[in-house]
């Protein structure tokens, strides 16, 4: 995640530094590379606050702490993923 950071707030600066960086901003973002990167970063990002959503409710207690509740929401937690990601690529696409 701190890699993408880096990229995202290289992509910031470039595209905030003049009315040229923002030209090449949007000239580098128009690449597949550089857009199957963003995805992935979103994905990433997507995972990681499905996973921070799911152990709060484990914490607060609304979810019981068993291992069959765990498997359950870990596959949830995956399926919820999937479709943000697929949502990701609609977007950055």
């Amino acid at each position: 995640m701190f890699v993408a950071v880096g990229i995202l707030l290289w992509l910031l600066g470039l595209s905030l530094s003049s009315p040229e960086g923002f030209q090449s901003a949007a000239i580098v973002m128009h690449s597949f590379i550089a857009k199957f990167i963003m995805w992935g970063i979103l994905t990433a990002l997507a995972y990681h606050a499905v996973g921070g959503i799911r152990h709060m409710l484990m914490d607060f207690g609304f979810l019981p702490e068993t291992l069959q509740t765990g498997i359950r929401s870990a596959y949830a937690a995956f399926g919820i993923t999937v479709v943000l990601s697929i949502l990701a690529g609609v977007l950055v696409w």
